[in-house]
């Protein structure tokens, strides 16, 4: 499969949703401390934040664990820390942000995704678990929901990234060739992945959250006068 070149406009955009549409825990450790009554400093780990200070972070990017033992692990962490078993990640994450999930998203990504459906350019979601972790309530109240036209949900289909079928099935949603995608995900094996199969891709580094938005501007030719129009797939 011929690689994807960085010069050729995208017609899509495809986002991972945690992490990158939402803020990511590790950022809100303080707001989460607070929100569950939890003494400030409670909560210490932060993943790609601090890698060297995460040793269940390290044995997920080395394989050991899934990214989804890794989101269990800490969801129950957090729940005995309260003083309850049992939490999963749909647990933790209907303590913290159902009461405003709008509150949850960045505010870049939200004017990014309401800037791209001018040009006619096709906003897509490729997540792993977005139903499993924060449940259909959370999502119907979402208003950055109402600019996606796809959504390609591992929570469903069981197939999650890296594996070659979820970035097939995504361009296949979206209606275009995967060399037309650009796809963004703060996991770098996320990334290869999608990479492997034709996509373009750009990694969300969770250190710079606004150079990220900026560099996905500048690959969707946000600030030039030319239109490229959606392409259909052949």
């Amino acid at each position: 499969m011929p690689s994807p070149s960085i010069y050729t406009p995208p017609a899509g955009l495809l986002l991972d949703f945690g992490s990158v549409i939402t803020w990511s825990l590790f950022e809100k450790h303080r707001d989460t401390e607070a929100t569950l009554g939890l003494p400030p400093g409670t909560l210490t780990w932060l993943g790609p934040l601090d890698p060297a200070g995460d040793e269940l972070w390290q044995a997920m990017q080395r394989d050991e664990i899934g990214e989804r033992d890794y989101w269990a692990q800490r969801a129950a962490q957090v729940g005995r820390a309260c003083g309850e078993d049992g939490w999963d990640m749909h647990a933790l994450l209907k303590r913290i942000r159902h009461t405003d999930p709008n509150a949850a998203v960045r505010p870049q990504i939200l004017q990014l995704v309401r800037r791209v459906s001018g040009p006619g350019i096709k906003v897509g979601i490729l997540s792993n678990e977005l139903e499993l972790f924060y449940g259909q309530a959370f999502l119907d109240r979402l208003d950055i929901m109402r600019e996606i036209a796809v959504v390609i949900d591992g929570s469903h289909s069981q197939i999650l990234k890296p594996d070659p079928r979820a970035y097939r099935a995504a361009a296949e949603g979206m209606g275009l060739a995967a060399a037309r995608l650009l796809f963004v995900d703060d996991q770098m094996r996320n990334i290869l992945g999608a990479h492997a199969c034709g996509l373009q891709t750009q990694f969300f580094d969770l250190r710079d959250p606004d150079g990220c938005c900026r560099a996905i501007e500048s690959r969707l030719r946000l600030g030039a006068t030319e239109v490229h129009p959606t392409e259909t797939k052949p």
